[in-house]
């Protein structure tokens, strides 16, 4: 498979972890957009929202619990913090895997501007 969060996930592409189980891994954005920017990923491949199936909702439960924890972790739960999901070409989905963007650390108006 040539995607890239599976290979993040395989450890064929190296990433700055920080959590992992045996369902998710969230590591440190490449390119942060805030002073804290974790990206969620399943380690099931899932290429969007369009494929959630009903065997995933545990899945999904899952990620949004460990949100608060690396949330916690990473200092922002007091002040804060965006969870985004892109969802498409006309979302703004780069990467065709279902991943989330836990966002933080500064304030996060919106609309923005």
């Amino acid at each position: 498979m040539d995607c890239i969060f599976c290979k993040i996930v395989n450890g064929s592409i190296p990433s700055e972890k920080v959590y992992e189980d045996d369902l998710i891994l969230a590591f440190k954005d490449i390119n942060p957009a805030t002073p804290v920017h974790i990206v969620i990923v399943p380690k099931e491949h899932i290429a969007s929202v369009m494929e959630i199936k009903n065997e995933h909702k545990n899945l999904i439960g899952h990620i949004y619990i460990k949100a608060q924890k690396i949330a916690i972790e990473n200092g922002i739960s007091e002040t804060g913090f965006r969870i985004v999901n892109n969802c498409g070409q006309d979302g703004g989905q780069s990467v065709n895997h279902i991943h989330f963007h836990l966002l933080g650390g500064r304030s996060l108006q919106w609309p923005p501007g």
